[in-house]
């Protein structure tokens, strides 16, 4: 017997230009096509070359180059970004970089309701989604708002190039975080689940191909074509246990962000693998394997990948107070989140366990 769909869907429209070469090429003309005069370039101090590159490509349209985006989006980052953008008129911003430079610039547009155009290095997919984040006082908390949505994203793998090989597996799985929660998701659909495991298969198919060699344009053009449908992923539906624990890993520990999404991916999926059996057999699909927890994590970790939370500076004792802030308030998850539970996950990870749907109870 089949059972009858029943679903929601709401399309975000924007705009993609994707080819090699387009940051410097393109982003002109996307920031012309939005009749913006005045954009603010904001980037990290990592990504400062490259942001400087499209600034100058941006000519008499560059208002201003701001690099000072750090991870987490610290609310006292947003608002030295926030003035800087007024105090030079600007009428829209530029974002080049990371999740980092993409959250500022996602902060800018929510306090301003400026449009953004994101032209992103690496593999987070923040810049298909309108998910804002801020962090204060030690906590990130997060939000939807349609206004932080890029107008126009610019993906060029050639800025993906220069991504150390660590650094491109760890964004990489955070991309996987996005299109594994997306699966169980409740607002879930046949559309997204689509793109889910497209994702996914691209995804971890494009990473070995990038570890072995970082020059090969195809495997990173591969690997930002996975993070584009896993990121659409995160913005088409609501994320679940392991990106509110990877939150309070990082707004409360400080956890390096990429890194903390590999780690606790595996043992994420492991806790809800029992609950959501039809996620699992698409993740199967995709990965080509029966065990896609350990799957994941073998994965990453034979790229090089950190595979416990001790190798990313948590301390045994805050493995108690994570479990209690990532259970303190109620959100989806397709099993119940119980902080036994939770500290049951986290300990696992912090040491390192093979990540089972047993041994994560």
């Amino acid at each position: 017997m089949t059972t009858a769909l029943d679903f929601s869907y709401e399309s975000r429209p924007a705009r993609v230009v994707f080819r090699p070469g387009a940051a410097v090429s393109a982003t002109p003309g996307e920031v012309a096509r939005l009749g913006l005069h005045r954009v603010l370039v904001v980037c990290g101090s990592r990504g400062s070359a490259v942001a400087r590159a499209v600034a100058d490509a941006l000519g008499d349209s560059c208002a201003g180059l701001h690099a000072e985006a750090r991870m987490h989006v610290p609310v006292e980052v947003a608002d030295r970004a926030v003035e800087v953008a007024r105090a030079v008129g600007a009428d829209g911003c530029v974002a080049v970089g990371g999740g980092s430079a993409i959250g500022l610039g996602k902060a800018i547009a929510l306090r301003t309701g400026l449009p953004l155009i994101a032209v992103p290095s690496t593999y987070s997919g923040s810049e298909m989604t309108p998910v804002w984040g801020l962090t204060e006082h030690g906590a990130k908390r997060t939000g939807r708002d349609p206004v932080v949505q890029p107008r126009t994203v610019v993906y060029d793998p050639e800025l993906t190039l220069a991504l150390p090989v660590p650094l491109s597996v760890t964004s990489g799985v955070n991309a996987l975080a996005h299109a594994v929660e997306a699966l169980y998701a409740p607002d879930a659909s046949p559309l997204v689940s689509l793109m889910a495991e497209e994702g996914v298969r691209a995804m971890a198919g494009a990473l070995p191909l990038v570890a072995a060699a970082p020059d090969d344009l195809d495997a990173r053009g591969r690997a930002l074509y996975g993070a584009w449908l896993c990121g659409a992923c995160l913005g088409a539906t609501t994320m679940g246990l392991h990106h509110k624990l990877c939150h309070v890993l990082g707004g409360t520990f400080g956890l390096p962000h990429a890194e903390t999404h590999t780690v606790v991916l595996p043992y994420a999926l492991a806790y809800n693998a029992s609950a959501a059996p039809e996620a699992i057999k698409a993740l199967s699909r995709a990965l080509a394997t029966d065990d896609v927890p350990r799957t994941l994590r073998d994965l990453a970790g034979n790229l090089g990948a950190p595979r416990t939370l001790a190798e990313l500076g948590l301390k045994e004792a805050d493995l108690a107070v994570a479990a209690a802030q990532a259970t303190a308030a109620a959100y989806p998850n397709p099993r119940e989140v119980t902080a036994s539970g939770v500290l049951g996950l986290l300990t696992a990870a912090y040491e390192g366990w093979e990540p089972r749907s047993d041994a994560v109870q």
